[in-house]
Formats: C-alpha cells, structure tokens, sequence
C-alpha cells in the first residue's frame, strides 16, 4: 500500500493523534464517514438513472 510499512502507518497515525487530539479525531472520522455515505448514494443515484434512461427512451418511441 504505497510503500508503507505497518511501522510507518503507526508513527502517521501517532501523529495526526497529537495534532488533532483525540476529541477532534472521532468529529473528523464521523465527518469522513458521512461523507463516503453520501458519496456511495450519489453513485447509486447516477447508476440508476443509467439504467434507466434507455427504458424510458424506448417507452416513449
């Protein structure tokens, strides 16, 4: 995974820990994760109007 090791992964993490404190850390990870919520619907949304949209196209002709 980009040429990290697991040593290095836990100095980052370590880190950001002391930076953002670990308060700030869980509204960050809670913001993240409703993000990629969002991200996943709005992938779903598009999917299915791909799908869609040939149906409905063939249904008016």
């Amino acid at each position: 995974m980009f040429g990290l090791g697991t040593s290095e992964l836990m100095i980052i993490l370590l880190l950001v820990l002391v930076v953002f404190g670990a308060g700030k850390l869980s509204s960050i990870g809670g913001a993240l994760g409703k993000g990629i919520k969002n991200f996943k619907e709005g992938v779903g949304e598009v999917t299915e109007t791909k799908t869609e949209a040939p149906k409905k196209k063939d249904e008016n002709c």
